[in-house]
């Protein structure tokens, strides 16, 4: 088991250097026997999700931190099992110092349980200077991101903030035009799956527990989807009709691509991404689900490369952002996001907005969306847009979800159980 405690800290490890979770755990679990690889996963996605907490407390155990940072990493890791999970302490210490020669970093072995070891004979009094710790390390979040959360949420920034610490719903999205939502949670009830109907979106089904996709009936054959409910709100939010020409402008992964097909397989739908390998994704999915739909790798923002100049009647822009909002899924983003990040973000959003408008037919929409949940990125963004551009009217969204801001919706992380997520409908004057 300690090469499963070595597996988290290198992945920990591999964030703090700048690489992303996604790509750098991947590899390593392939190392591990399959039994292992669901503690190893548990184990890196729950250090950067208390990465904060986890940090100030080991720092008040040492003089520094030390070298290399897979060992530091793997203090975490231990300091993670003995708060957040229920692996005995002698067996998490053990394992945890063991890994340490799999680190190549034995002679740091007594380091490593020297620390745990006096964690365990003080952690009441560690966690009482935790308490006293400044609010950005007791919510988890590094602390720029908790003062915008502070600026830009002042009644709910704590809610938001440890809504972002928890572990996410698996939810999905049944393909209404292959069966309905009732029909396939009696098929997952068949099946010994738990699980209910979302709140908000008409075809989600949210899990009680997590599971592999070749587990659930029907999704080889495109009859579900995984997609958080946030994110299936935008087929509801626009009104589609056959023979609609329309762009997804940043389609990858395709879920968004799908959900509109899904519920109107007559439209003319382009979908556009930069990255070529994640548009194979798209690809993969509409194959899955039984639908065509014509794909391009470009850059939104270069229409003069890709776009065949027949207007569009729908864009969807989901635009490129902090991803503040999927926090709870993607723990590594609070390592990886500067604060000058969002300024240069907010700078391709404004760009992205300019170059995809003129594309729009008069009378036309555009959805335009983030998963984040700062204002800049948000409405802020449209405020700018609006002011730049005189031919342009928004469409309020009624709904029951979110709350409206002075333009478009917001949803918060843990709402209803959803991502935080945020959208506004542009229209063209006709």
């Amino acid at each position: 088991m300690a090469a499963t405690r070595a597996v988290a800290a290198r992945a920990v490890a591999a964030v703090l250097s700048g690489r992303s979770l996604s790509d750098a755990l991947p590899p390593l679990l392939a190392g591990l026997p399959a039994r292992d690889r669901g503690l190893a996963q548990e184990l890196a996605y729950g250090v950067l999700r208390e990465f904060e907490p986890l940090a100030f407390i080991a720092d008040g155990l040492v003089k520094s931190r030390p070298k290399p940072a897979e060992v530091f990493a793997l203090l975490l890791v231990g300091l993670y099992q003995l708060l957040h999970t229920r692996v005995p302490e002698h067996a998490a210490v053990h394992a945890t110092v063991e890994a340490a020669a799999g680190l190549k970093a034995r002679r740091m072995g007594g380091l490593v349980n020297g620390v745990l070891r006096g964690f365990m004979r003080e952690r009441d009094a560690r966690l009482g200077q935790l308490d006293k710790a400044d609010p950005a390390v007791r919510h988890a979040l590094p602390g720029w991101l908790w003062k915008r959360l502070v600026k830009d949420w002042p009644a709910e920034h704590e809610a938001a903030a440890e809504a972002l610490r928890q572990h996410p719903p698996m939810t999905l999205r049944v393909n209404g035009a292959k069966t309905d939502r009732g029909a396939y949670l009696a098929r997952l009830g068949a099946a010994g799956i738990e699980a209910g109907p979302t709140r908000h979106a008409p075809l989600g089904i949210t899990l009680t527990r997590a599971m592999p996709v070749d587990r659930l009936p029907g999704f080889a054959e495109g009859e579900v989807s995984v997609q958080d409910e946030a994110a299936q709100l935008c087929a509801a939010i626009l009104d589609l009709h056959q023979g609609q020409r329309v762009l997804d402008a940043c389609a990858a992964p395709g879920g968004k691509t799908l959900a509109l097909l899904e519920r109107q397989p007559g439209l003319a739908m382009l979908a556009l991404d930069g990255d070529a390998q994640r548009l194979e994704r798209v690809r993969e999915n509409l194959a899955r689900a039984g639908l065509s739909a014509e794909t391009v790798a470009a850059d939104a923002g270069e229409p003069e490369t890709w776009w065949d100049g027949k207007a569009f009647d729908l864009i969807l822009l989901d635009a490129p952002c902090s991803a503040t909002g999927v926090i709870r899924r993607h723990p590594d983003i609070k390592r990886l996001r500067r604060p000058e990040d969002i300024a240069a973000l907010a700078g391709q959003q404004d760009r992205l907005l300019d170059a995809l408008w003129p594309l729009l037919a008069p009378g036309g929409q555009m959805l335009y969306m983030t998963c984040s949940i700062l204002r800049e990125e948000n409405d802020l963004r449209v405020a700018a847009f609006l002011v730049r551009q005189a031919e342009v009217m928004e469409r309020p969204i009624e709904a029951d979800w979110g709350r409206a801001l002075p333009h478009g919706r917001q949803i918060l992380p843990g709402e209803d159980g959803m991502d935080g997520f945020y959208y506004c409908l542009l229209e063209k004057s006709a």
